[in-house]
């Protein structure tokens, strides 16, 4: 029986080695459906205000044109998502999990030399909102399989697809939606790609990385509350909450957290430190983590991030007149933890906040690790490889987070795979949420490549 959403595509079965099936029409495509993408405005603010429900419907339709069937599927009215099961040849293997989100962050039309849903193509460049975070992905996604299509080929493993709502904001409506309610279309997945990850890292003296995501730490937002004695702002106030809760802040920012070396970050630390002639005993007891990401050259940004809990202090809400002392004060923290990590972070906000201050969970996610030495993880590595012989794959651990957290809820490892060969001098990092955000057309045509090499082989 097929599974919900599944499709079998007929035609050959390419024996051996898969050929590449990316041709003309693909490359095309990936340019096209990014920019059709991004002109849909799926602009997600909190709070529930988004509509995902037009770019899911485009989605929709790219899939059955392929006579891939798809199902939208909604916990809230407008916010969609779409799955679909393209059948593998081998019906004993794994299915694997593909996703991408279709809802992007606001962008102020002021700031940008291009309206930033115009996606308009300009000088080998897609430039709009979603170009890197993540409709990209989604287009290349979508000129793959309709390629195999096409072509009469299909992947060794049953591919799940989703295009999921709400991954800017909670999630819950779509990849939490889906984990928690509508589980039985992902029956089979062990394992997951998605967004950050496999894109081209300049590491200096001509040294080209491709950062594979094996791991994202735990968001951990705190609502921070201290109630004092309100009164008059003249009159000596030994219980105001203000002070309370700013001491408490000021604990909180200045902290320094002690190291916490995952997996995932000792391997990155030791595979990008051999690529720059160092060696790395990352399980030394003398072990200087700090001393190592020195002599890291820009490489050291993919991993400094998570190599430690965070906690940053973001927003204070107090008052509404200046000669009043109020009776209570509010603060918000960012938190991030790495795996492992909860128990030490739990007790360090109790030290750090006191007695006077009490805190709570905003919005919880768990932290992933997934396994580097995986035949799928291989799999990644030799497709970004392949298109780039001189580039070098290394996992890394995201500092911020996925809509794989929630599809860990069914037991489904994650990796962050949205390939992308960038040039020198292209930060994507910063383009993430960012003024101007855009991707080259290059990019695309060997993310399209690389994806289609990874998915039939993986």
């Amino acid at each position: 029986m097929a599974e919900p959403g599944s499709s079998r595509p007929s035609g050959p079965n390419e024996p051996g080695e898969p050929g590449e099936v990316i041709d003309e029409r693909a490359l095309e495509e990936v340019v096209r459906f990014t920019s059709e993408l991004i002109r849909i405005d799926t602009t997600n603010r909190g709070g529930g205000d988004c509509a995902e429900r037009p770019a899911a419907e485009y989605v929709a339709e790219k899939l059955g044109e392929a006579d891939i069937a798809a199902t939208l599927l909604e916990r809230d009215p407008g916010r969609t998502n779409v799955v679909a099961r393209i059948a593998g040849t081998d019906p004993e293997a794994p299915a694997l999990l593909v996703h991408g989100h279709l809802d992007v962050v606001p962008a102020e039309p002021a700031d940008w030399s291009v309206h930033p849903f115009s996606g308009e193509v300009r000088d080998g460049v897609v430039w709009g909102r979603g170009a890197i975070d993540m409709k990209n992905m989604d287009a290349m996604v979508l000129a793959a399989v309709r390629a195999w299509a096409r072509a009469g080929v299909r992947p060794r493993r049953d591919i799940v697809l989703a295009f999921t709502a709400d991954e800017e904001d909670s999630a819950e409506p779509g990849s939490g939606f889906l984990a928690d309610e509508h589980a039985d279309f992902f029956e089979g997945c062990t394992e997951g790609i998605g967004e950050s990850g496999a894109f081209t890292f300049h590491a200096g003296s001509g040294v080209r990385l491709y950062p594979i995501a094996a791991g994202e730490r735990g968001t951990a937002w705190l609502k921070l509350t201290a109630r004092g004695r309100a009164g008059h702002g003249s009159k000596v106030n030994r219980d105001n909450a203000v002070s309370r809760l700013a001491a408490a802040v000021a604990r909180i920012g200045e902290h320094r957290w002690p190291v916490r070396l995952t997996p995932t970050v000792k391997a990155a630390l030791t595979g990008i430190a051999a690529l720059r002639g160092l060696k790395a005993d990352v399980d030394a007891a003398d072990f200087d983590v700090d001393a190592l990401l020195a002599e890291l050259g820009p490489a050291a940004s993919l991993v400094e991030p998570t190599v430690r809990n965070s906690a940053n202090p973001t927003v204070l809400e107090a008052g509404y007149k200046v000669n009043v002392i109020p009776g209570s004060a509010t603060a918000y923290v960012d938190g991030r933890i790495v795996p492992g990590g909860e128990e030490e972070f739990r007790a360090t906000l109790d030290r750090l906040t006191g007695p006077e201050v009490d805190w709570e969970f905003h919005h919880r996610s768990v932290a992933l690790g997934a396994p580097v030495d995986s035949s799928t993880y291989q799999a990644m590595r030799a497709a970004v490889e392949h298109f780039d012989p001189g580039g070098h794959a290394v996992p890394y651990c995201m500092s911020g987070g996925t809509d794989a957290k929630q599809f860990s809820r069914l037991g489904i490892a994650g990796y962050g795979f949205s390939p992308l060969r960038l040039p020198e001098g292209f930060d994507y990092q910063a383009l993430y949420h960012g003024v101007d955000e855009r991707v080259p057309v290059d990019a695309l045509h060997f993310g399209v490549r690389v994806l289609d090499h990874f998915l039939r082989r993986a």
